[in-house]
């Protein structure tokens, strides 16, 4: 009989602007306050870590950071860049090797320090004849090719703002959080001041003349990390631990490079296919807000209602650390879902520069 993995634990790290209040905190070192507080909640019976990254120093930093929090010298550690996926994609595989009975439990997510990455310029996504545009043009592309409007990106970036000021004053984010010495909450909410006005007054950055992506319906480059532990189920529950999430299905998609941003839509598609699932069945979904045009867009193609679609809002607000944005989802969803007494299915979802699209599908454990 298939294993089945749960998520017993989730938490990260307050998100910083690049160059902003985690600018001194490297890689290994912004995340491993999070392995230490994980990993005392099953007593370092861990198999491996797990992390995605993508603009660190390299070394395998997931080893370093599981070093200096001070796990077992048996416990390896791995790393894994699939861009902005990473670190989603660092728990699914977490998820398939307990479904493999290749371990029991297993610490997985992801950290970027934007800040004290030592690299200029960006990797190359796709060769140059296929197309390699920065983001930003390609969240362009993906509004031209599927229609979505100034109008709908702004409105979309003010449901988020508002969202996410809103859960702030709620404190919602505060049970996500492990402190970073003296920083306990994100630091974009700073800035939200007059959020309406600064969305309708911004300027096209991408292309000045016909272009509808701005900085306010973008998101801005961060520092940050999220984490969560996966356990085989029975193992969790022999030791006291609650399931929260168990791992249902996952999906990895390719698009045209230049549209990155459309990525989950295929992922999804064929994720719901296989599991005889309508969107209808998801409760609640989480697709990373790295450009509002790539949310509005997938909303549009997957007929999703924004009333579960990142409904605490999300990275326009609260920032993208790339390898560490697809474990915040899966965080988000982790807390949320036990605020609800009725959500069966949820979704994470995540587009990736070079045209991935990944989607990981939950069922809620009751």
């Amino acid at each position: 009989m298939t294993k089945k993995a749960v998520i017993t634990a989730a938490k990260r790290t307050p998100v910083g602007r690049e160059n902003g209040m985690l600018r001194e905190y490297e890689p290994h070192k912004l995340i491993s306050p999070l392995l230490q507080h994980l990993g005392r909640a099953i007593d370092y019976r861990l198999d491996d870590v797990l992390l995605g990254n993508v603009v660190g120093p390299g070394g395998n930093i997931a080893r370093l950071a599981a070093l200096e929090a001070g796990f077992p010298l048996s416990v390896p550690g791995l790393t894994i860049d699939r861009q902005c996926s990473a670190g989603l994609e660092a728990i699914r595989t977490a998820c398939f090797l307990i479904q493999g009975g290749a371990g029991q439990a297993y610490i997985a997510g992801g950290v970027e320090s934007a800040s004290t990455s030592p690299f200029k310029k960006r990797a190359q996504f796709a060769p140059y004849e296929i197309g390699d545009p920065e983001m930003g043009t390609a969240a362009e592309y993906v509004a031209k090719a599927f229609n979505v409007s100034r109008e709908l990106q702004d409105e979309y970036a003010l449901l988020s703002y508002q969202r996410s000021l809103q859960a702030h004053e709620l404190q919602l984010y505060e049970p996500e959080i492990v402190p970073l010495g003296e920083f306990s909450a994100d630091e974009e909410f700073r800035r939200q001041k007059d959020m309406e006005r600064l969305v309708k007054r911004a300027k096209p950055i991408f292309e000045k003349e016909t272009g509808t992506v701005t900085a306010a319906n973008s998101c801005g480059i961060h520092d940050g990390a999220s984490a969560v532990i996966v356990m085989e189920e029975s193992m969790a529950k022999k030791m006291g631990m609650q399931p929260v999430l168990r791992f249902q299905d996952s999906q990895v998609t390719g698009v045209h490079p230049h549209f990155p941003g459309i990525g989950p839509v295929p992922a999804i598609r064929e994720l719901l296919k296989r599991n005889q699932l309508t969107m209808e069945d998801i409760d609640l979904i989480e697709i990373n807000e790295a450009f509002a045009s790539k949310i509005a867009a997938c909303a549009k193609e997957l007929d999703i209602p924004y009333s579960k679609l990142n409904v605490q809002g999300g990275a326009l607000t609260l920032g993208h650390p790339y390898g560490a944005s697809g474990a915040i989802l899966v965080t988000r969803l982790f807390y949320e879902v036990q605020r609800r007494k009725d959500s069966r299915y949820v979704l994470a979802a995540i587009g990736s520069g070079g045209g991935i699209g990944a989607a990981v599908l939950f069922e809620v454990v009751r």
